[in-house]
């Protein structure tokens, strides 16, 4: 029985494209304990060592197949489990070799998802590509792609969606809160004061606001910069 238990661990598809093995002695990446992390078997009786690139394929893999990763996601995750520096480093290049790990094409789907699904602006994406390990070079790359047209269309949509929410509020607090809807998407703050201040004439020419409510508002199309001083 132990040694069907051992074998579950065998090999996956895709696998034996990049090399993986698969047995029934299966393989496991020790925990934390009195005598540190390492990989180990955990076929019969525990004592057979486990080959730690089989070990960084699979750990991989099974990443992978939940969602796609960066490079340095899959490789804190290796640090994590205790696969060796060298093993990891070794499947890491085979893996990016065989196109399975792939930053740039992950900066730019994470860019057209999160721009398009969330509203976030480049400077938002940039920061969330950053804290996953992203190179700067394909940041910008795919941040290129996006364009200031595009971001200040969707800033223009997502105060307008949230225009009619705002109606029943004084003028000050308005502005306020729509302003601070794009400054939390990453939105520079002279570019969300240029969109609400927009919105509102719009209303204002429609007899719905106050041309005095816009008096809390700065000029800025002079100096898109003034009010992020």
């Amino acid at each position: 029985m132990a040694s069907r238990r051992g074998g579950r661990e065998g090999g996956r598809p895709g696998s034996a494209e990049l090399g993986g093995t698969s047995g029934s002695g299966g393989t496991g990446v020790s925990g934390t304990g009195p005598g540190g992390t390492g990989v180990s078997g955990t076929g019969p009786g525990g004592a057979a060592e486990a080959d730690p690139e089989a070990v960084a394929r699979q750990i991989c893999l099974r990443m992978l197949t939940t969602a796609p990763r960066t490079r340095a996601q899959l490789a804190a995750a290796l640090r994590r489990r205790g696969v060796p520096e060298e093993a990891a480093a070794a499947v890491l290049a085979r893996f990016t070799e065989v196109n399975l790990i792939d930053d740039a094409m992950f900066a730019r789907a994470w860019v057209d998802s999160r721009h398009h699904g969330r509203g976030l602006a480049g400077r938002a994406l940039g920061a969330e590509l950053r804290q996953r390990g992203v190179a700067h070079d394909d940041i910008q790359a795919a941040l290129s792609e996006l364009g200031p047209e595009q971001e200040l269309a969707t800033a223009r949509e997502l105060v307008a969606r949230r225009l009619a929410a705002t109606a029943g509020l004084p003028g000050p607090a308005r502005i306020r809160r729509l302003t601070g809807v794009l400054a939390r998407k990453g939105y520079p703050a002279g570019l969300a004061y240029r969109v609400v201040r927009e919105a509102l004439e719009r209303e204002a020419g429609d007899g719905r606001v106050s041309f005095d409510d816009l008096e809390v508002l700065p000029e800025l199309d002079d100096d898109p910069e003034a009010a992020e001083a």
